[in-house]
């Protein structure tokens, strides 16, 4: 009798089973296929009595939704195994995986960057290999200069000849020079990047580092201007406590030059080791932007003038983090990179 034949695989549907695709097609061919058993009862439907085509009508319809419910279920176990099976490393441990932390001169020149960003300053960047125009020639150093000397200077070299004019950049302020060369005035920038210098590597120096440098260039613009940027530079990222002075200097790019110290942050100006008992600890170069340099780049100096600025990153990093070895910065040590979890 057909209800009977149809509890019979209601039952059996329970039991359906598959573990792998090849089980799950068997499954389809054999229920759910135009040669299948659903289908094979649905002929056999066509010869129940009029009184009883209802009560079977709807068990036979029970029975493919069962079917179809089944063969889905099945298929949606299948993908979720296949899943796991490619996605999950069975060997991995069960501790969980520890997020990693930004570099140290990552959070100081994002914090740099930050103040001079919300004083105005666009970000400027360029290429480290650079040539000899922009690094010396437009900011004004002599053909005699000894920071042309190999050194001081990384020259590339192409089959055992030194290229004379292609270099790796000394100093960002070559970015400078090619922001002047294309950017419409006024100008205001900083200039983050890598340099690198031909210096033996020891726990205060480094064959190469970061820097930071800033630019202004506009009508009317004074020393005035200049030490008020760099006192607030200073009291955000040092302190509101923290003063600054202005010593006189040299930089063949600025005139007049000076360079700036800040007091000491750890002894608050009285004096200890660290500033050298001065109280006061030097961070950046900085001064007017030499006339001979705004004309080398197609800017009327009778016009225009500007400032720049410019600070080593590790510098700040050291002030602000007191790590003693420059080496640190980048030897990759995870230990090290541990101690800043904190600063995020």
């Amino acid at each position: 009798m057909l209800l009977e034949k149809i509890r019979e695989i209601k039952t059996a549907v329970e039991q359906l089973a598959a573990s792998n695709e090849q089980e799950l097609e068997d499954l389809r061919l054999k229920y759910l296929s135009r040669k299948g058993l659903v289908n094979d009862l649905m002929a056999e439907f066509r010869t129940v009595a009029a009184d009883q085509k209802r009560e079977v009508g709807i068990q036979l319809n029970e029975l493919k939704n069962a079917l179809q419910e089944k063969f889905n279920e099945l298929k949606q176990s299948l993908a979720s195994t296949e899943t796991m099976d490619d996605d999950v490393d069975l060997t991995r441990t069960a501790y969980p995986i520890e997020l990693g932390t930004r570099h140290p001169l990552s959070l100081v020149r994002r914090e740099i960057l930050d103040i001079f960003g919300r004083l105005g300053f666009s970000i400027a960047e360029g290429p480290e290999v650079e040539d000899d125009l922009h690094v010396y020639t437009k900011l004004n150093f002599a053909a005699d200069h000894p920071a042309r000397d190999m050194q001081d200077t990384f020259f590339v070299e192409t089959n055992e000849d030194v290229i004379k004019n292609i270099i790796l950049r000394s100093h960002t302020s070559s970015v400078q020079v090619r922001t002047m060369e294309t950017s419409q005035l006024p100008i205001r920038v900083v200039c983050p990047g890598r340099v690198y210098r031909n210096e033996a590597i020891s726990a205060r120096a480094h064959c190469f580092f970061h820097q930071i440098e800033g630019l202004y260039i506009d009508k009317d613009v004074s020393f005035t201007d200049l030490k008020q940027v760099l006192l607030t530079f200073a009291r955000e990222m040092f302190g509101n406590d923290t003063k600054i002075r202005l010593r006189p200097s040299y930089f063949p790019f600025t005139e007049p030059s000076a360079e700036m110290d800040i007091s000491c942050n750890i002894c608050g100006g009285e004096g200890c080791g660290f500033c050298k008992h001065t109280g006061w600890v030097e961070i950046l170069g900085c001064g007017m932007v030499d006339p001979n340099v705004l004309e080398a780049s197609g800017i009327d100096s009778s016009l225009y003038k500007g400032y720049a600025f410019g600070m080593g990153v590790e510098r700040i990093a050291n002030l602000k983090y007191r790590v003693s070895d420059l080496r640190l910065f980048s030897e990759n040590d995870v230990r090290f990179l541990d101690e800043f979890q904190a600063a995020h």
